[in-house]
């Protein structure tokens, strides 16, 4: 390790920043995250810092550079723009004996600044010791997922906290205060947006001196989307990471779990079209009663939680035992398969509403009126409908549905392994039977609005 990581004190010091363009403009946005007083030198200041010498956030030195301008400063950062005179300036910061950054030039570094994840008071820098910036980037993309946009606020209280609970709570059960106060009903609580009923519970069980009340747990739906990990939301990602035990189906892929704690009970309910390896009603048990043992359960299903998901079997089993429960949403194969295609699933013009429906229902239960769907200028995207395809286009094309519309198949859309198919109603189920197309698949069918030429419109 070339450099060591430190945390800098920076409330009442003074940090100069030589420049007056753009490069100092990117310096001054970092250290205004922080409580320093900022000077700019330069002749003159582009419209950015100007604005903030006139709201007071910092001052303007248009003087000679001599080294008394950087005494006794905490950072000096040197960016005109202009490699020659970076390094000259960067001379004469060093006569003062301070700490210098200069911008693009390494080699004239004390110090460089590294990708920062911010939930002040909590702060996570990445560095590469100047080796690989584009990667620091990427890694502060991967942690800024994972962290809570609401966890700053809540470390804040906490440390509000810190004395009342050194007071009431025994020295023995402060470390169990502490996590329960980071993982259990508080925190969920702060990170929904009830942070005044957050902090009343914080202050109750503090009270109580630390001794909290059997809780129970929650349930969260959370959509794992198509498929590439990456296309998981945020929430998403910090529900994986706080979950106690993950109910997941066939569909959902194995890096996607791979994004939850490591030491979290992973159950595959084997969830597929017409092989329920677990009926419905055990999944429902089986979630609620974890969530009774004070667990955070996630059940993870590909998708969207709330398309084609049964999720509202599961809201109603968690809110009939009184468990929290929440959706979390994710990417639907709709979307993703349409971003695989690189068209979007409406066209000004031609197509101006999208319906979704599924192919498969429920044993015993009528189809869905796919005939009245595909009226003109609609995008029928169509779940689960690979076994019923040639039943799907009969009935569309019985109701009116040219047999020239374009039908695009996608098969795992965003998977490794990802395969596209491109058809006519009228040769929908050929393609599917000669081609083998199976499950997971979205179908979409376009009928795009019959434009009538503008002579034929006028004579009308």
């Amino acid at each position: 390790m070339k450099s060591f990581p430190m945390f800098l004190t920076m409330a009442g010091r003074r940090v100069v920043i030589v420049g007056g363009d753009e490069q100092a403009a990117q310096k001054s946005r970092l250290i205004l995250k922080t409580e320093a007083e900022i000077v700019l030198a330069a002749p003159e200041l582009e419209p950015e810092l100007a604005a903030l010498v006139d709201s007071g956030r910092a001052s303007h030195y248009a003087g000679p550079i001599t080294p008394d301008l950087f005494r006794g400063a905490a950072l000096v950062f040197i960016g005109t723009g202009c490699p020659g005179i970076d390094a000259s300036i960067h001379a004469i910061a060093k006569e003062a004996g301070v700490v210098v950054n200069v911008v693009d030039q390494p080699h004239l570094c004390d110090a460089t600044t590294p990708s920062l994840v911010d939930r002040d008071p909590v702060v996570v820098a990445i560095g590469t010791e100047g080796t690989a910036p584009v990667l620091g980037r990427q890694i502060k993309t991967q942690i800024e997922t994972m962290l809570d946009p609401r966890l700053g606020g809540f470390a804040a209280l906490a440390g509000r906290l810190r004395d009342a609970v050194a007071f009431r709570v025994p020295k023995e059960a402060r470390r169990e205060f502490w996590r329960r106060t980071f993982s259990g009903a508080a925190w969920d609580k702060h990170r929904s947006g009830a942070e005044r009923e957050a902090a009343q519970m914080l202050k109750a069980e503090i009270e109580a001196g630390g001794i909290a009340e059997p809780t129970v747990g929650s349930i969260a739906l959370v959509g794992a989307g198509p498929g590439a990990r990456d296309l998981l939301t945020m929430r998403a990602v910090a529900r994986l990471q706080e979950a106690d035990i993950i109910y997941y189906d066939r569909l959902v892929d194995p890096d996607v779990l791979e994004l939850a704690r490591r030491d979290a009970e992973r159950v595959f309910v084997g969830k597929e079209v017409g092989a329920h390896s677990w009926p419905q009603d055990k999944i429902n048990q089986v979630i609620v009663a974890s969530a009774k043992q004070g667990k955070k359960v996630v059940r993870l299903k590909s998708g969207d939680p709330s398309l084609f998901g049964r999720s509202t079997e599961e809201m109603a089993a968690a809110e009939a035992a009184g468990i929290a429960v929440e959706i979390v949403p994710g990417v639907t194969s709709a979307s993703a398969a349409a971003a695989s295609l690189n068209r979007a699933l409406t066209e000004r013009g031609q197509t101006d509403h999208v319906v979704i429906s599924t192919g498969t229902c429920r044993p015993g239960a009528p189809n869905p009126d796919w005939g009245r769907m595909l009226n003109e200028g609609a995008t029928l995207a169509l779940y689960m409908a690979v076994a019923r395809a040639g039943e799907i286009a009969d009935t569309l094309m019985g109701n009116g549905a040219p047999a020239d519309c374009t039908v695009e198949i996608v098969a795992r859309a965003s998977h490794s392994d990802e395969a596209i198919w491109k058809t006519t109603l009228g040769d929908l189920a050929r393609t599917v039977a000669e081609d083998g197309v199976e499950n997971p698949a979205i179908i979409l069918v376009r009928r795009p609005k019959i434009i009538e030429p503008e002579a034929q419109r006028a004579k009308g």
